[in-house]
Formats: structure tokens, C-alpha cells, sequence
């Protein structure tokens, strides 16, 4: 697929609050800072698209994103930020169940997971979550470029060894590094594949 155009619509509070629009939505989800804005930044070849911080839990709302006058790319809030108190945890909570168990637009949901870490509990519990929604859902991990692909992989591994414990199939997965373009082509052709079929 080759990103045309990339433009920034709107940003909403809750799924609630999204106008019907008739246009397929692809969802980018993760812990905070694991690289998602640089991610879409990335994917649309825009530097700014999506504003990065050095702080994480900075994106609050549900931002939409249009590409190519034909569907939407969605930036949601980070979740599993600590440093955040717990009324405005529960508060990002209900905002991301809602949309993604609410959304009648979203066709896939990108799950991004640091590919420098081991499996996390609160990773392996969005996707149960997920699972249990029946949301369809791919997995990207980020940040490739920080380690070596020895050890990406050995952590891949493991993250799928853990998943396999709950599932019997596991997502599509691609390995990704905002700062070289690796797994671009991929995502986007998979996103292309999707748009195909509807």
C-alpha cells in the first residue's frame, strides 16, 4: 500500500462521541511508551502525525486519522500507566473497552508490545480481554532496533510460549523499528489486505 495522504480529523472522548462515518477503522493500542506514535509516524511517512513525547500516557482521547480518503487510523490511549492516579486510570479504562468492544467501524486492532521486554501480565491480560470480546487483533512489536534479532526473537518466543497457555491460534505478529522502517511494508499490506475484503 502506498500512503497518499495522512491528516489528522479529530479527536473524541469516548466511542459515544465518534460520528457514523461508513469507513473502516484500524486501531493502534499498547502499554505507554511503547513507541506508538512513533509507529504511525512511521507507517504514514508523516514526522508529526502523531505527536511522540518523552513522557508517557500523554495521548487521552481516541484520535482519528484519515489515510488515503479511506479509512481511518485510530491512536488510543496508553494503558498501564502507574504514575497516572486510579480514578484516571478507570476513567482511560472504560474509554478503551468501550471503543474497542463498542466500535462498529474497527476491523483491526494493532496491539503493540516492546519487543525488550519479557511477557507482561498486563499485556497478556488485554489480549484474554481481547479474546474474550472477540476482537479481532494483530500484535506488533516494537523497538527492534534496541536489541539484537537474537534476542528479539528469544522474547517473541517467549510472549508466544506464554499465549499459547490460553490460546490455541495464535494473531499475526510483525516486528517492527520506527527508527530503520522495519515491518512497514508488512503492516501496510496487511491493512490492504483487510480493506480488500470489505
Amino acid at each position: 500500500m502506498i500512503i497518499k495522504s495522512a491528516k489528522f480529523i479529530s479527536s473524541y472522548p469516548s466511542v459515544t462521541k465518534i460520528p457514523a462515518h461508513g469507513k473502516p477503522e484500524f486501531a493502534f493500542i499498547g502499554r505507554s511508551n511503547v513507541g506508538k506514535s512513533s509507529l504511525i509516524n512511521m507507517l504514514t511517512g508523516r514526522k508529526s502525525l502523531a505527536m511522540t513525547s518523552a513522557t508517557p500516557g500523554k495521548t487521552m482521547l481516541i484520535n482519528h486519522f484519515m489515510v488515503n480518503d479511506e479509512w481511518y487510523l485510530v491512536d488510543l490511549p496508553g494503558y498501564g500507566y502507574a504514575q497516572r492516579g486510579k480514578e484516571a486510570r478507570d476513567k482511560l479504562k472504560r474509554m478503551i473497552d468501550g471503543y474497542v468492544t463498542g466500535s462498529q467501524a474497527l476491523v483491526n486492532l494493532f496491539l503493540l508490545i516492546d519487543s525488550r521486554h519479557k511477557p507482561q501480565k498486563i499485556d497478556l491480560e488485554f489480549i484474554n480481554f481481547l479474546g474474550e470480546n472477540g476482537v479481532p487483533f494483530s500484535i506488533v512489536f516494537t523497538k527492534a532496533d534496541k536489541l539484537s534479532r537474537a534476542a528479539a526473537q528469544r522474547n517473541i518466543d517467549s510472549f508466544c510460549n506464554a499465549l499459547m497457555e490460553n490460546w490455541e491460534e495464535l494473531p499475526p505478529m510483525f516486528l517492527t523499528s520506527s527508527e530503520k522502517g522495519t515491518g512497514r511494508d508488512e503492516i501496510l499490506d496487511y491493512i490492504e489486505q483487510i480493506l480488500q475484503t470489505k
